[in-house]
C-alpha cells in the first residue's frame, strides 16, 4: 500500500496534538514547530489518504472526522507496540528478557528444579529452558550450541570452556539399611572392591568417577557390576539389594532421610567434586545469558546441601 509507505510518525503525531489541543498553534507550540509546518503535515496526510481528517466545530475548534479518528486510533494502537518494542529491546541490551537454554547433567536434575523456579520468580521475562542429559550429551550440545550454559562436574576439555564452580559435588556409597558394612567400624577396600556395583552407562560422569574409585580401591583387582541407564534405577536396585553403588550425595538426599538407603563409611569417601557452571570460550553469552550465569553463581549454596548440612 502506497498510502501507508508515504504516512509518517510525525504527520500522525500532529495529528493527535491537533485533535488534544484543538488548533494548529497550540499544536505547533507543543510540537516545537511552526503553524505551518503543522498544517502542511496535515495536508499531506490529507492528500495522501484523500480525505479530511480534521473539521472544524460550531465553537471553532477542530475536531477530527470518523476517518481521522479510525486513523488516530491505528496510530495510537502502532504506538503503543512500538513503544513496548523499545522496552523489550532494552531489556534485551540490559539482559533482562529473552530465552537461554541450560544444560544439565542427569545428576543435577534433583536440585536443577529449584534453580529455574528461583530465577523465574527473580527474572520473568527471561525464559529458562531446562535440558537434562548424561555428560555425554550435554557437552555435545555445548559444542553443537543448542545450549547456551552447562551445570556439570569436571568441565570438558573440549570444547574449550569457560567454568566456575558453583560448590562442593560430594559422592557417596550408599546401600541398603540392613548391608553388613554398615556394622564394620573399619571397612578396607577390600571390602569395597568384593560387593558388586551398580553404575551408570558409559558416558556418564558418575559411572567414570565409580571405575576410577574402584581401580584405586582395588589396585587392579577385579570387581562386578551391573549397569543401569539411570540413578532412579540404581537406587531402587539398591533399595532391593540387588548391590551397591557410588553416586552423587544430591541425588539420594530423601532416601537417606527416610532411611531406605544408607552410607557406607570407610576410608577416601565421600569423594568430593565441584560442581560448574560453564559456558563455550569461543562464544560470547547473550545479556540474558550473563545475568542467569551471575545469578546461579550467586544464589547457589540455596541450593547444593552436603552430607551434614
Amino acid at each position: 500500500m502506497r498510502q501507508l509507505d508515504a504516512i509518517t510518525l510525525k504527520q500522525l503525531k500532529a495529528l493527535k496534538s491537533i485533535h488534544e489541543s484543538g488548533t494548529i498553534s497550540s499544536a505547533a507550540e507543543h510540537l516545537g514547530l511552526t503553524s505551518p509546518a503543522v498544517h502542511n503535515q496535515i495536508r499531506t496526510l490529507e492528500d495522501c489518504l484523500g480525505c479530511a481528517l480534521l473539521e472544524r466545530s460550531k465553537n471553532g475548534l477542530f475536531e477530527l472526522t470518523p476517518e481521522g479518528q479510525t486513523l488516530l486510533s491505528g496510530y495510537e494502537t502502532a504506538y503503543s507496540a512500538l513503544a513496548k518494542s523499545i522496552h523489550q529491546i532494552d531489556a534485551l541490551k540490559r539482559g533482562l528478557s529473552g530465552t537461554i537454554v541450560l544444560g544439565v547433567v542427569s545428576t543435577g536434575k534433583y536440585f536443577a528444579p529449584a534453580i529455574v523456579a528461583k530465577l523465574k520468580s527473580l527474572y520473568p521475562d527471561i525464559e529458562v529452558v531446562l535440558e537434562v542429559g548424561n555428560r555425554d550429551a550435554i557437552i555435545a550440545a555445548l559444542e553443537t550450541g543448542r545450549i547456551d550454559l552447562a551445570i556439570m562436574g569436571r568441565p570438558p576439555r573440549r570444547p574449550l570452556v569457560t567454568a566456575y564452580p558453583m560448590g562442593d559435588h560430594p559422592h557417596v556409597l550408599i546401600a541398603p539399611p540392613d548391608h553388613e558394612l554398615l556394622s564394620e567400624p573399619n571397612v578396607s577396600p577390600a571390602d569395597i572392591v568384593r560387593e558388586h556395583f551398580l553404575m551408570r552407562e558409559t558416558g556418564s560422569g558418575t559411572r567414570i568417577l565409580t571405575m576410577r574409585f574402584l581401580d584405586q580401591m582395588g589396585e587392579g583387582t577385579p570387581f562386578t557390576y551391573t549397569e543401569m541407564n539411570s540413578n532412579e534405577t540404581i537406587k531402587q536396585a539398591v533399595i532391593a539389594g540387588l548391590g551397591i553403588a557410588l553416586i552423587s550425595y544430591h541425588t539420594v538426599i530423601e532416601e537417606l532421610k527416610t532411611g531406605r538407603l544408607a552410607v557406607i563409611q570407610a576410608e577416601h569417601l565421600p569423594i568430593i567434586r565441584q560442581w560448574y557452571v560453564l559456558h563455550r570460550q569461543d562464544l560470547t553469552p547473550s545479556g540474558a545469558a550473563v545475568t542467569i550465569l551471575n545469578c546461579i553463581r550467586e544464589k547457589a549454596d540455596l541450593f547444593l546441601h552436603g552430607p551434614g548440612s
